[in-house]
């Protein structure tokens, strides 16, 4: 289930077109300007910033400064420290927004007599810490060290399960998806077939007609960052308003026609792994990621699992590339000799190389350069050499190969539950602003 306005720990394993502001006649007026206000505008008194500062009320629950430097902790080592000190001051504003989101959602979840007991928040840190390889201890340990606190990621684990439970009952039982909508969909994937799906993450912020520049210039600047090398699925957790945030942004694999028209142009002009925006969409603008791309319904030769001999040869530190070319040369033409993984071992004993097997290893999760050669490689066949004096020369040689099957279409009850979450998520949105707009929120 995925829910707006929730996020994952940092760290933790995620339409209508926009419509300017412009002058218009008098018989616009009303769609333009819907609360009648007039057009100039003049403040009586000036903003005080130091009015809002990082302490919040919400219903009478206190958010504290130290709350929000501990979520925040959490968000810059996901980051790996790449985030400019003003960059910094942003994300702060916006980790005390979903601090506030999240004690909103605990409360009705409360209000609603659900409640998350102590043994399954710490279950599910324990589960969390177990990526990592550690125990609870040890991973409230390693959180301690980044600044931040156990307490901190465990009220977000709160959050998360207290919305889930809510949902499922308040939203889940109300939501349907008649069988003539599930064939429909089915109908067009089996037409579709070949055709082009995208594996697609996004971060969308919301705008208003006031609030539009500063929201396109925060989105072009959160997308600096991403280029920059911070990580997408953790300003996602942290900034989307779109209910894919708790899982990072993800979209899964979509076709073009599933998307709005303005993120369908863009993803069909990206490149996997490539990041675009901000895209105006709605009432706000995206960011966009491409993950991956593939045909519906139809086999990836990436998918393809192979068994891998990897040859090394090494040269020691003091040699330059120069020094090295020749004996790279040589390699390079001796591969071409080489006939099937019998006779690696002998090769590698007359290179000196060193050999490491590497079993069940799908072509799509090796580097995108050696995508590209794998797929058309037979076995008993070796890659050209690639690498470095620095760190070694390669070669692939490919000693076993096994195809991936076609593709079939999705079942009858996958599409359907696909399609229930989609509506689930929609309606998770409105509750969750219904709620915001319901509640005394008082900044001190």
């Amino acid at each position: 289930m995925r829910r707006a306005g929730c996020i994952l720990a940092a760290m933790v394993l995620t339409v209508v077109p926009n419509v300017a502001i412009a002058q218009a006649d008098q018989s616009d007026q009303a769609g333009s300007n819907p609360l009648n206000l007039p057009n100039d505008v003049h403040l009586l008194a000036p903003r005080d910033p130091s009015i809002r500062k990082a302490t919040a009320i919400v219903n009478g629950t206190i958010i504290t400064d130290t709350d929000v430097d501990q979520r925040l902790a959490l968000v810059l080592a996901s980051s790996n420290g790449r985030i400019a000190p003003e960059e910094k001051e942003r994300l702060r504003a916006q980790v005390l927004s979903n601090l506030i989101d999240e004690t909103l959602e605990i409360q009705e979840a409360a209000a609603n007599k659900i409640t998350i007991s102590k043994d399954q928040v710490d279950q599910s840190f324990a589960r969390a810490g177990s990526q990592f390889k550690k125990t609870p201890a040890e991973f409230a340990k390693m959180i301690r060290g980044l600044g931040s606190n156990e307490a901190s990621l465990k009220r977000q684990i709160e959050g998360e399960m207290a919305w889930r439970r809510l949902l499922s009952r308040e939203v889940e039982p109300f939501v349907s998806v008649s069988d003539e909508e599930v064939k429909q969909v089915i109908a067009r994937m089996q037409a579709a077939k070949g055709a082009p799906e995208y594996h697609v993450s996004e971060i969308y912020l919301s705008a208003t007609p006031t609030t539009q520049q500063q929201v396109e210039a925060n989105a072009q600047r959160i997308l600096e960052q991403i280029r920059q090398g911070a990580s997408f699925a953790a300003y996602a957790r942290q900034y989307s308003e779109a209910s894919t945030a708790a899982v990072g942004g993800d979209l899964g694999w979509v076709r073009a026609e599933q998307l709005p028209d303005p993120l369908a142009n863009a993803v069909k002009e990206m490149g996997p792994g490539q990041v675009g925006g901000p895209i105006p969409i709605g009432s706000g603008y995206s960011i966009v990621a491409l993950v991956d791309k593939r045909q519906v319904l139809t086999s990836d030769p990436r998918d393809a699992v192979v068994q891998l001999k990897q040859l090394t040869i090494t040269f020691p530190a003091n040699v330059d590339k120069a020094q090295a070319q020749p004996k790279v040369t040589a390699f390079t033409e001796d591969l071409k000799t080489l006939k099937g993984c019998g006779q690696v071992a002998d090769f590698a004993k007359k290179w000196g190389a060193e050999v490491v097997d590497s079993d069940q290893i799908k072509i799509r999760d090796l580097p995108p350069q050696l995508q590209t050669i794998l797929v058309d490689m037979r076995v008993g066949e070796a890659t050209p050499p690639f690498g470095g004096s620095e760190g070694g020369v390669h070669s692939l040689v490919v000693c076993g190969r096994d195809d991936p099957a076609d593709k079939t279409v999705p079942s009858f009850d996958e599409v359907s539950s696909q399609m229930a979450d989609e509506r689930v998520n929609l309606r998770a949105r409105r509750y969750l602003a219904d709620i915001r707009r319901d509640a005394v929120i008082e900044y001190r």
